[in-house]
């Protein structure tokens, strides 16, 4: 009996499992903070945890290793030369998941996984008001739509009750 599974399977075979990991980790090493689910943070937690604890000697066999794991070549450059260093006087604990609550198609619980060292960039002043003028002129044209959608359903059901 196989009381103890260590892993996610994510209801894929093997390949897939392998290559979704592989995509979450180059993804999470080139950005430093992705949105995903919660059960794929978790386990994605666990490779990005080895593969920055084996970066952080630079030696040909960990380099070896990693690209054996992740055969991106700019993942393991960016694990070794950049990651393993910020981390070097760090035991463990290289990533923190932040849960967001569930997605609005399918409640699939959401969060952000990132490094603990992660600093948001910051917009400058005058990309924050371009952003909210943007978010505000959606917000009007969905509010234009739905009184419109509103109107044509209360004419239909005029004409239907006439």
């Amino acid at each position: 009996m196989r009381h103890k599974v260590v892993k996610h399977s994510f209801g894929r075979k093997p390949g897939p499992r392998k290559a979704l990991i592989r995509g979450l980790v180059d993804a999470l090493v080139e950005h430093g903070r992705i949105k995903t689910t919660v059960p794929k943070a978790k386990e994605l937690r666990r490779h990005v945890e080895k593969a920055v604890t084996k970066g952080k000697n630079d030696t040909p066999n960990a380099r070896r290793v990693l690209l054996s794991k992740y055969p991106n070549q700019k993942t393991v450059k960016s694990i070794i030369e950049n990651i393993g260093p910020r981390f070097k006087d760090r035991t463990g604990g290289y990533t923190r998941i932040i849960k967001l609550g569930p997605r609005q198609g399918d409640c699939a619980d959401m969060a952000y996984i990132e490094f603990v060292d992660y600093e948001r960039p910051d917009l400058s002043q005058e990309e924050r008001e371009q952003k909210l003028a943007a978010q505000e002129r959606v917000a009007a044209k969905r509010k234009a739509s739905h009184r419109r959608s509103v109107r044509n359903i209360q004419n239909d059901s005029r004409k239907i009750n006439r």
